[in-house]
Order: C-alpha cells, then structure tokens, then sequence
C-alpha cells in the first residue's frame, strides 16, 4: 500500500509545522558579517587564525616556519 501527499507550504509553514526553529535571525546575522567582511576585507586576527587552524599538528612546521625567518633576515638570530 502507497500513500502520497502533496502539500503546498511555505518554507516558514514547514518548519512550524515540522517545529523547526526559525533561524532567520541567525542568517541575516551571518550575511551581515559575510558583507563586512567582503567589503573591508580580512584582518591580520583572521590571516593568523586561518594559518593556525591550517599549521596545527602539521609535523615539522616550526623547524620550516625557522628556516624560513633565518632565510628572509638573512641569517640574523633573535635574541
């Protein structure tokens, strides 16, 4: 035995009926940052964290990210 519905609803009246949360607010909160973000580009705080988030538990990368400080300093040690 088949049964088949067809229900014309809005997407907001299928998530009431469903009982969804409504995130809209949450969207229009995420566009708003996504359009801050397009407009004034990244900031050096996101440069650093997409680095960190890509670097970590990377073996050897600090022994890289070393040689390649001594390379553009010329050698020079940090004291």
């Amino acid at each position: 035995m088949k049964f088949e519905f067809e229900i014309e609803a809005t997407p907001a009246e299928a998530r009431a009926f469903l009982g969804l949360p409504d995130l809209t607010p949450l969207h229009e909160a995420w566009v708003e940052r996504m359009k801050h973000f397009t407009m004034d580009g990244p900031t050096p705080d996101d440069w650093q964290k997409l680095m960190s988030t890509w670097t970590n538990g990377v073996p050897g990368f600090e022994a890289w990210q070393k040689l390649m400080t001594s390379a553009m300093t010329g050698g020079a040690k940090k004291d």
